[in-house]
C-alpha cells in the first residue's frame, strides 16, 4: 500500500520534470508548387551553429536580409544577400542549387558547399538544418524583420533539442539594417 501511494503521490512529480519530447525536424519535400512559395525577400532573424567558420560570421552580422528570385535552370534560384557584419554593409549575389530529390538545397562560397534543408513551420518562415556538416546549425529567417513571439519559440524549442543554449543563440536586429535593393528601405538611409 505504502508502495502504491508514493507511485500516486510521486508520478505527477515525476512527469513533471521529464525532459520536453522533442519533434523532428521534418523537412519540407520541394516540388513545383513548394519552390515558388520560397521566392522574395527573407530578413534573417537566429542562428546557432557550432562550426567554428560559422560562429565567427554569425558573431560579426547585425543584420542580414536575402532574397530568392528563379535562376538561369528549373534547379537554380539567384540569391542576393545584404548583410552589417560589423559596420560595413556588404551584398553578395550568388546561385543556390535546388536538389528536389533529396529536398535539400546547397550554396557553395569560397570552395565550401554548404547544404541546408528546409523545416516545415509556418509559411512565412524559412527555417534552415544545415546538413553537411558534423556540427549542428539552425537558422531562422522570415518575412518580415520581426517573429512572433510563438514563432521564436518554435526555433528555440528546435534550439533546445539540438542541444543548444540561449547563450549559443545569435539574433540581428532591424535597427542595424542596410538599404535595401530595389527601393525597398526597410532602414536607416545613414546607416548604410
Amino acid at each position: 500500500m505504502l508502495a502504491t501511494l508514493t507511485l500516486f503521490l510521486g508520478l505527477p512529480l515525476a512527469l513533471a520534470t521529464e525532459p520536453q519530447s522533442c519533434a523532428p525536424l521534418v523537412p519540407i519535400t520541394f516540388d513545383n508548387t513548394t519552390i515558388p512559395q520560397i521566392l522574395g525577400q527573407w530578413f534573417y532573424i537566429a542562428g546557432a551553429s557550432r562550426y567554428p567558420p560559422h560562429l565567427a560570421e554569425l558573431r560579426a552580422v547585425t543584420f542580414a536580409a536575402f532574397s530568392f528570385s528563379p535562376g538561369s535552370h528549373e534547379d537554380e534560384l539567384n540569391c542576393t544577400e545584404i548583410i552589417r557584419m560589423n559596420e560595413t554593409c556588404v551584398v553578395k549575389n550568388s546561385t543556390i542549387q535546388v536538389f528536389q530529390q533529396n529536398s535539400t538545397m546547397a550554396h557553395v562560397e569560397n570552395g565550401v558547399v554548404s547544404m541546408a534543408r528546409l523545416i516545415q513551420s509556418d509559411k512565412d518562415l524559412l527555417i534552415l538544418n544545415h546538413i553537411n556538416i558534423d556540427f549542428p546549425s539552425l537558422s531562422l529567417s522570415a518575412r518580415t524583420p520581426n517573429v512572433s513571439k510563438e514563432h521564436m519559440e518554435e526555433f528555440k524549442a528546435h534550439l533546445q533539442c539540438l542541444g543548444f543554449t540561449e547563450d549559443e543563440v545569435f539574433h540581428t536586429s532591424i535597427e542595424h539594417a542596410c538599404p535595401l535593393p530595389g527601393g525597398e528601405d526597410n532602414a536607416d538611409p545613414q546607416l548604410g
